[in-house]
């Protein structure tokens, strides 16, 4: 399993819009092939700061997606909210299902 975490700094005046839009292609990703796991999550000292943390088959699923037309529409739109550029953290993770 790979663990992608990503830090966006949302414009204060977007917020509202970013999290619409967020709600609107979250089952959209999710359904990629490969990807398990994608969820929104607010910081609570900074509510225009966001993360989101999925999980991934492989490295090779989310490059996948990341060449997908999905990902071409997706990242220009809320791209063009943020206040700053996006960080990004990659993690394998072993997972044991009970």
């Amino acid at each position: 399993m790979f663990v992608r975490i990503v830090k966006l700094s949302i414009q204060v005046e977007k917020v509202d819009q970013f999290i619409a839009y967020f709600d609107q292609i979250k089952q959209v990703v999710r359904n990629q092939p490969g990807c398990s796991f994608l969820e929104l999550y607010q910081d609570k000292k900074d509510p225009s700061i966001f993360f989101t943390y999925s999980y991934w088959q492989d490295e090779k699923a989310l490059e996948d997606y990341r060449y997908s037309q999905t990902f071409k529409q997706v990242w220009p739109f809320v791209k063009q909210m943020f206040k700053e550029k996006a960080q990004a953290w990659s993690v394998d993770k072993k997972v044991t299902l009970d």
